[in-house]
């Protein structure tokens, strides 16, 4: 056994990544591809989500690729409210599926460095060597510099690496400008442009990261965080809508994500909303039916209106 800074050298460890990234960045998509890669290549990989709201609407999305390896927590933040469920958690995953890695999905308003923290709790410290917090950053938000303050600059300030991902979103002339913003409200964090949230998993699983040292002392000092204040609201939608219709009725909303199935005149969709963009795409999966007709609105909360309007 030897130390390094604080850090005790034990052996193998299993390494843990925490995907944040604000509303609608793409944090789900990478996740998805990260266990396809990982069933590919026959690694077990564990995924704790932190969604935001109430639907599960994200576990439908993974499919049968999350099987027993994913559990999610409902009905606070990852980062503050449910730290203790969270550390508990990633110990019954660790009891139960003995994973070779951990992957944390945040919610979309959670903070990533408070979320990192708890890997130091006991006895979580133990087993768990590496840790990275990624960041999913929209470019398509960054070029129309909306919601760019708050809790977004919150999570890209603490990232070790940043994903610039829907780059397609955004016109060529306009990308190098999107790249010096996110390093303007980043400097020197690492920066790798992607679309659908495509990332090599050696970047973000790095060969030997099952082999680097659990970390034994004090968590590093930061500032106690406060959150901005945020309310999900569950929609349901008639069958049969037509999509025109639906994407109106979305837009009118003025939420900052909007997420959910819908059975409409054209087929079963799903919705994606970021900002004033709606998505009506072919689902990658089939929704259990309870989901049929729910989407689920976040917004700041500034107050609702009736979602049948």
């Amino acid at each position: 056994m030897r130390v390094v800074e604080g850090v005790t050298v034990t052996g193998s460890t299993v390494p843990a990544l925490v995907v944040s990234g604000f509303l609608g960045a793409g944090k789900t998509t990478l996740v998805r591809h990260l266990l396809e890669e990982a069933q590919e290549q026959g690694v077990r990989m564990a995924v704790v989500s932190n969604e935001f709201g109430e639907l599960g609407i994200d576990q439908a999305l993974l499919g049968n690729q999350a099987g027993q390896h994913y559990v999610e927590l409902e009905g606070g933040c990852v980062c503050c409210k449910l730290s203790d469920e969270f550390v508990t958690t990633l110990q019954q995953i660790r009891e139960a599926v003995h994973p070779d890695r951990v992957v944390v999905e945040t919610s979309g308003v959670a903070l990533p460095f408070d979320t990192l923290l708890n890997f130091w709790r006991e006895p979580v410290s133990e087993w768990v060597g590496e840790c990275l917090s990624a960041v999913v950053v929209n470019a398509e938000q960054v070029a129309e510099e909306r919601d760019l303050e708050g809790t977004f600059e919150q999570q890209v300030s603490s990232a070790d690496l940043l994903i610039l991902n829907k780059l397609d979103l955004v016109p060529s002339d306009r990308r190098d400008h999107v790249q010096e913003r996110v390093q303007d409200l980043a400097p020197g964090t690492p920066v790798v442009p992607a679309v659908q949230a495509r990332v090599s998993t050696p970047v973000l699983f790095p060969p030997d990261a099952g082999s680097l040292p659990k970390r034994t002392g004090k968590p590093p000092a930061h500032e106690p965080h406060t959150h901005e204040s945020f309310e999900a609201e569950e929609c349901v939608i008639e069958p049969g809508i037509d999509p025109e219709t639906l994407v109106r009725r979305i837009q009118s909303r003025h939420a900052l994500r909007a997420k959910g199935f819908v059975q409409t005149s054209e087929g079963l969709r799903l919705v994606q909303g970021v900002g004033p963009r709606v998505d009506l795409v072919t689902p990658p999966v089939n929704p259990p039916e309870h989901l049929l007709g729910r989407l689920v609105l976040i917004r700041r909360n500034h107050g609702a209106a009736p979602c049948d309007k």
